[in-house]
Formats: structure tokens, C-alpha cells, sequence
């Protein structure tokens, strides 16, 4: 019996995980919904991922100082090495995948992104060795399948920029997967609220300052659901899942935790059918069906 404690605890330790990526995942996706609803003001991405980290940042820098003085001072390499997350992981990750949104759909956008995981797989095995095993491999293949079906379905509703929209979001998922490698070997080493609050508010602050490169400031005046929404972008589409990601990343890697969060393309389908009349159809049921047979295979996992 004691000998088998360990264990369960590991595979608690792990589903814990697992759960905490999933939901992360789904809040994080929503964050294409919510931009769709603000692009019907007819504001541009440059000013609405401005609004996002700006609303954003006052938490960030709070936990920021918070850690600045319960923390032992950080290296001179360090401190560069998180100035290139910030800005690699949610500034230009952030700001190619608004871009894309303007010209495909939400659901076509949130399947792009989640080529992430292959991009962490690949990367992991490359420059850390990392060994991948067969039902990885396979909980890989299972959801990509599914997600395939989805992206032929809504390939025909991108319009005549759908190219242009996805080489931008699969630039953003590339950056982030660049992200999720680099921040899962430093913060085993800063903890996971260090490492974000750091990380985000050298993508705020860079997000702020392209704001007033490149529009004047009267942008900044917009109707009011433009605010509200863009506060719910802030709270609930990236601070939340930004620390929720981290936390799954130092419980089950990097490579696993953005594997779990392939669920976000099935959460999206819903989301946007139910937000912005985005129809659902059998192909998409289908794909949804093999996303969660991934999803089940990677709690197979052994320890």
C-alpha cells in the first residue's frame, strides 16, 4: 500500500495539472471571440491589443513588485532572457495573431494556433533532448486529425485574405511556442508568478509604446462596449489564463501542457456559434470527438 502512495500522488499531481492547463486553454481562447465582438467598433489590432495589456498591466505590476521584494535580486542574463520571453511570447505573439483575426474567423484562428504543441514537441526534442514518447506521439496525431477536419470546414468561409490571416497566426503560434519552451526552463528557476508578471509587463509596456508609434492618441476615445469588452480580454483572457498556463507548465512541462490545450479549438467552436452565429456542423462535431479522444490519451500517461 505505501509503496503505491507515491504514485497516486504523482498521477493526482499530473490530472491536477492537466486540468489546470485545460482550463487556461479555454479562457485563453475566448480571447478570439471577445476581439471579434470589439472589431465590430471598428477599432484596429494595433489599438485593441493596446486596451488588452493596458487594462492588463496594473495586475501584472502589482505581483511584479509583490515578488521584486520577496525575491533574491535577478542575473544580468536573466533579466535579458525575460525581457526576450515578454517580448517574443505576448507581444508579437499576441499582436500577429489580432492581426490575423481581422481577416478569418474565430474558429479558423484558434485551429492555426494549436499547431503549438508539434512546434514544443519538435523543439523540446531538438534543443533539450527531450525524449517524446508513442502516446504522445499519438494523443498528437488523434487531435490534429480532429482539427484538420474543422480547418477544411472553415477554410471555405475565410474569405479572399484567409492566406494572409494564417501565415499571421501561424506566426503568432510559432512565437509562442518559442514562449512555452524558453519560460518552461526558467521557471523552474523564478517560480511562475515571477516569470509572468516580469514577462507581461515587458509585453505591456512594448504593446503601449507601438500604440503611440503608430496612432494618435484620440484613438484611445472609443464607445464604451470597446472598454468593457476589452477589460473582460484583459481579466479573464489573459491574466487568468496566463498564470493558469504557467502553473501547469511547472507541474507537467511544456510540451504536455500545450498538448492539453488543443481543447481550445472545440471551446471556440462553441463559443463562437453561440457569440457570433458561427455555424457548427458534423465535420466540426466529428473533429471535436477525436480532439477529446486526444485529450484522453494523454491522461493515460504513465508516471
Amino acid at each position: 500500500m505505501h509503496s503505491q502512495q507515491p504514485n497516486s500522488h504523482t498521477r493526482q499531481h499530473y490530472l491536477g495539472g492537466l486540468a489546470i492547463a485545460i482550463a487556461g486553454a479555454i479562457l485563453f481562447s475566448t480571447k478570439a471571440i471577445v476581439a471579434k465582438l470589439i472589431y465590430r467598433y471598428q477599432v484596429d489590432a494595433v489599438t485593441l491589443i493596446t486596451f488588452r495589456m493596458a487594462f492588463s498591466l496594473p495586475i501584472f505590476a502589482a505581483i511584479a513588485v509583490w515578488q521584486m521584494r520577496n525575491s533574491s535580486p535577478l542575473s544580468v542574463s536573466d533579466r535579458w532572457r525575460l525581457v526576450g520571453l515578454g517580448l517574443v511570447g505576448y507581444y508579437l505573439s499576441s499582436f500577429l495573431d489580432f492581426l490575423g483575426l481581422q481577416y478569418i474567423t474565430a474558429g479558423l484562428e484558434r485551429l492555426i494556433l494549436f499547431l503549438t504543441p508539434s512546434f514544443v514537441l519538435l523543439m523540446s526534442a531538438v534543443w533539450y533532448r527531450r525524449k517524446v514518447s508513442m502516446l504522445e506521439w499519438a494523443a498528437l496525431v488523434v487531435s490534429y486529425f480532429g482539427i484538420v477536419l474543422v480547418f477544411l470546414h472553415d477554410l471555405e468561409f475565410g474569405g479572399k485574405d484567409v492566406l494572409l490571416g494564417s501565415a499571421m497566426v501561424l506566426g503568432a503560434a510559432v512565437s509562442y511556442a518559442v514562449y512555452l519552451i524558453q519560460s518552461g526552463q526558467m521557471v523552474r528557476q523564478l517560480g511562475s508568478l515571477r516569470l509572468v508578471s516580469y514577462a507581461m509587463c515587458v509585453s505591456s509596456v512594448a504593446c503601449i509604446g507601438q500604440f503611440f508609434a503608430l496612432r494618435p492618441a484620440s484613438m484611445l476615445l472609443q464607445p464604451a462596449p470597446v472598454y468593457f469588452l476589452s477589460v473582460i480580454n484583459a481579466i479573464f483572457c489573459t491574466v487568468l489564463p496566463v498564470f493558469l498556463t504557467m502553473i501547469a507548465v511547472q507541474r507537467i512541462g511544456a510540451a504536455t501542457a500545450s498538448q492539453a490545450g488543443m481543447i481550445g479549438p472545440v471551446s471556440t467552436l462553441f463559443l463562437g456559434a453561440f457569440f457570433l452565429a458561427e455555424p457548427i456542423t458534423g465535420w466540426q462535431i466529428a473533429g471535436t470527438v477525436l480532439v477529446m479522444g486526444g485529450m484522453y490519451l494523454l491522461t493515460r500517461k504513465k508516471m
